[in-house]
């Protein structure tokens, strides 16, 4: 049984596991529904037709490195049964929550590499989207703060 920081530090790699995993859950969502399933946007929106598809390629192509890796990562707790379920759950809400807000911020807004939707009143769809990442952000911390009052190291 681990004790201390040594606990600490098993609860935090399944939580960064997790937390790759929801990076690319939430970039994976973004992609088959706003990229391809509704073509509201290309991951980047200037240039030609075929850069924008190939901006589509490497924003999904990264999304699956994150998902492998976290994959392997939590695969390599389960099997050591170090595996903490509930900073996982944390760490994959976090990871959801932090990519949206990131896109809605600074993809949409700093960079303008794209926008939700070409329409005359963005407002209405910064608003949802960026409300969105709040409630992945803060459901993470309710799980979060629930999973340090109960966590028992392995």
């Amino acid at each position: 049984m681990a004790t201390g920081t040594s606990a600490t530090l098993l609860a935090r790699r399944s939580l960064m596991a997790a937390l790759l995993i929801g990076i690319g859950f939430m970039a994976a969502i973004d992609e088959i529904i706003f990229h391809q399933f509704l073509a509201w946007h290309h991951f980047v929106d200037c240039g030609t037709g075929t850069f924008a598809l190939l901006s589509d390629g490497l924003l999904h192509s990264a999304e699956l490195i994150l998902l492998i890796l976290g994959f392997f990562m939590v695969a390599e707790l389960r099997e050591r049964k170090l595996f903490a379920k509930a900073h996982a759950w944390a760490g994959f809400f976090f990871g959801m929550g932090a990519f949206q807000l990131f896109d809605g911020l600074i993809d949409h807004k700093v960079l303008r590499l794209h926008q939700i939707r070409y329409v005359e009143n963005l407002l209405v769809y910064d608003i949802l989207w960026n409300l969105t990442a709040v409630v992945l952000l803060l459901i993470s911390f309710v799980l979060l703060r629930k999973a340090r009052r109960t966590y028992v190291s392995p």
